[in-house]
């Protein structure tokens, strides 16, 4: 059985990606915003993890980039939801919907 800290870490790889595309549903960012935020959440533990799961999404499709002069230093690359993207996001969303409350039930009787 994994501990808390190891299921934990389970329970973030298995979301990240979704959580990815959620982000990118109000627009385009660059990668270190996408870093900074999910940091923020607690859903990121390295930045190393971020950019390799950037790149499989765009060869999967579900983002797309594009290279952007910055105020202040080199070129960004900015990540975008594509169609296909939103259409695995919504996927995801109703699934979750589901699988949480599921837990949630399961979690709650274990309580009474």
């Amino acid at each position: 059985m994994a501990t808390g800290e190891a299921a934990l870490t389970q329970l973030r790889r298995g979301v990240l990606e979704h959580c990815v595309l959620a982000l990118l549903q109000s627009g385009e960012r660059y990668g270190y915003d996408l870093v900074t935020e999910l940091s923020d959440a607690g859903l990121l533990a390295s930045e190393g993890t971020l950019y390799p799961l950037l790149s499989r999404l765009r060869r999967d499709e579900l983002v797309s980039t594009a290279w952007r002069e910055s105020p202040a230093g080199p070129p960004r690359r900015y990540y975008a939801l594509t169609n296909r993207g939103q259409a695995a996001l919504d996927s995801f969303r109703t699934a979750w919907t589901g699988f949480a409350g599921s837990v949630d039930q399961l979690l709650q009787k274990g309580t009474r």
